[in-house]
């Protein structure tokens, strides 16, 4: 049964103050529509002073569509404000539920509204992302339960990691339930299908999984048709809406957009298919293996449900260190824009370079939260990723080998396994306990153990995790503070000398103290 006090409250305070659908005078049309901006004459001054290329002679027109104006923040509004109506209005959630679902970041943000409703959000993030979508994630009212690992693979998709990683992470998972006030019984009496999805890094569907067992609600972005039937109803007539108004239709131009749950690009494409019969969707990702803020690589993004090619106009790869200086010149502007929408203004200036054209350009967010990744921009300290070859060519350059892991620990067989596999004696390794690697984490400081090393260091020194992710982080974090170090791709899980033993052998639950 719908909770009408619930969805009245939700009208006032959220459905009326973003786009949506409305009758007037005998026709729908989209309210609070979001802004479109003409782009064109900024792209070419970019294109000139950025890149040293003349694109004045093509025949292009380029609008921005700036999502950042809405509630929050992002995009990311628009599903998650379609997803809540329908929960409401279907009795999923009433004011005593508590929402949960895995993000990276802004469908989190956005599950912030509820708190104005006076319903309970939980978002499971990774430990990876910027500092700056933490605050906005606190700030929003989100209760957090942080992982040391990825949220973006797809359900079953990376292969079964060790028991060892499964149970450590479960143990941390278990811990944070407690601490947002559930009881453990009921995970206790789960435990060996969390373990499963843990160990497949299935966090997409551990979301789901918790919200189960212990009766929750999940909105299942990656999967709820109701994302992508928000882009389809809602963010698609409002372009062509917002052109024609202009004197011009959608039906030719080109929408521009990045991948995270394929909600935008598979709303709009069928759109375009619907209204115009054609495909009109250019869908950007990065390079395999380059991290940028919310979206997937193909690799990620490859057996997701809303993942289809086969519908889009073009898929292309574009390299963000290529579009970092036009994100600049954007921001330095006044268009408020963040790293994916970068991305994307990127790769149309590659189309339009190539064959001219008009396009949309999602702008999905704005430069808000990636500030201080942006302010690095052209004048920053940046780590080096190096592989075991790297470092042992020229292992006398390493004066100082430091283990950074918030859950996991070598052993003593693991830290001789690192110092034969890399050619550095074992006395230059440090492995500093779980608290002081996620106080080096968190930004605030460098911890005295760490400072004290690094210090001491005649030579290069070295960041060294599990897999490379976590010892890249804090790489990055000494970057800001003007310390260079290095770390070591694949961390100590992709040393050959590890493939032939079991992780056990050589890794070990860390130690807090």
């Amino acid at each position: 049964m719908s909770d009408s006090a619930l969805m009245e409250k939700f009208e006032q305070e959220v459905w009326s103050k973003v786009p949506h659908r409305e009758e007037k005078d005998g026709k729908v049309e989209i309210v609070n529509a979001t802004p479109l901006t003409d782009l064109t004459e900024d792209l070419k001054e970019c294109a000139k002073t950025v890149y040293d290329v003349d694109i004045s002679g093509k025949d292009f027109k380029v609008y921005g569509k700036f999502d950042g104006t809405l509630l929050t923040g992002s995009i990311k509004v628009r599903p998650a404000v379609n997803i809540i109506h329908d929960a409401i209005t279907t009795g999923k959630i009433t004011s005593g539920t508590t929402v949960i679902e895995a993000t990276s970041g802004n469908f989190g943000i956005a599950l912030g509204l509820l708190s104005k409703i006076g319903v309970t959000a939980i978002a499971l993030v990774s430990r990876k992302l910027q500092e700056g979508v933490f605050k906005e994630l606190r700030n929003g009212n989100i209760r957090i339960m942080d992982l040391d690992m990825d949220i973006c693979p797809a359900p079953g998709m990376e292969s079964k990691q060790d028991e060892l990683v499964a149970k450590a992470t479960a143990a941390n998972v278990r811990s944070q339930m407690i601490e947002l006030g559930f009881e453990p019984e009921t995970f206790d009496n789960n435990i060996a299908d969390i373990e499963t999805l843990l160990a497949k890094k299935d966090i997409i569907n551990l979301a789901k999984f918790l919200a189960k067992i212990y009766n929750l609600f999940c909105p299942e972005q990656y999967d709820n048709d109701l994302n992508v039937d928000a882009h389809r109803t809602v963010t698609g007539v409002e372009i062509d809406q917002q052109l024609h108004e202009n004197g011009e239709s959608l039906e030719n131009f080109n929408i521009v957009c990045t991948f995270g749950t394929g909600g935008t690009s598979g709303g709009l494409s069928r759109y375009f298919d619907e209204k115009y019969g054609k495909k009109g969707v250019h869908v950007i990702f990065p390079p395999d293996q380059q991290d940028v803020a919310g979206i997937r690589t193909v690799g990620n993004a490859d057996g997701l449900k809303y993942y289809d090619p086969e519908k889009y106009a073009g898929k292309h790869q574009i390299d963000f260190e290529q579009a970092k200086p036009l994100l600049k010149f954007f921001v330095d502007k006044g268009h408020d824009m963040g790293e994916s929408s970068a991305l994307e203004l990127y790769a149309a200036l590659q189309m339009i370079y190539n064959n001219g054209g008009n396009y949309v350009v999602m702008i999905c967010d704005g430069i808000g939260k990636y500030r201080k990744n942006f302010e690095k921009i052209g004048n920053s300290i940046t780590p080096n990723q190096v592989s075991q070859q790297d470092v042992s060519s020229s292992a006398n350059d390493y004066d100082k080998v430091i283990w950074i892991h918030t859950q996991y620990t070598p052993k003593e067989e693991g830290i001789e396994l690192l110092a034969k596999s890399l050619g550095i004696d074992k006395s230059k390794i440090i492995v500093p306990n779980a608290r002081t690697a996620q106080e080096l984490l968190s930004g605030q400081q460098v911890p005295e153990e760490i400072d004290q090393a690094l210090q001491e260091s005649q030579g290069k020194s070295l960041m060294v995790c599990m897999a490379g992710r976590t010892s890249l982080m804090a790489a990055n974090v000494l970057a800001d503070k003007g310390i260079q170090t290095d770390s070591l791709t694949g961390g100590i899980t992709g040393l050959p000398e590890s493939q032939t033993k079991d992780l056990s052998e050589i890794i070990e639950q860390a130690s807090q103290f």
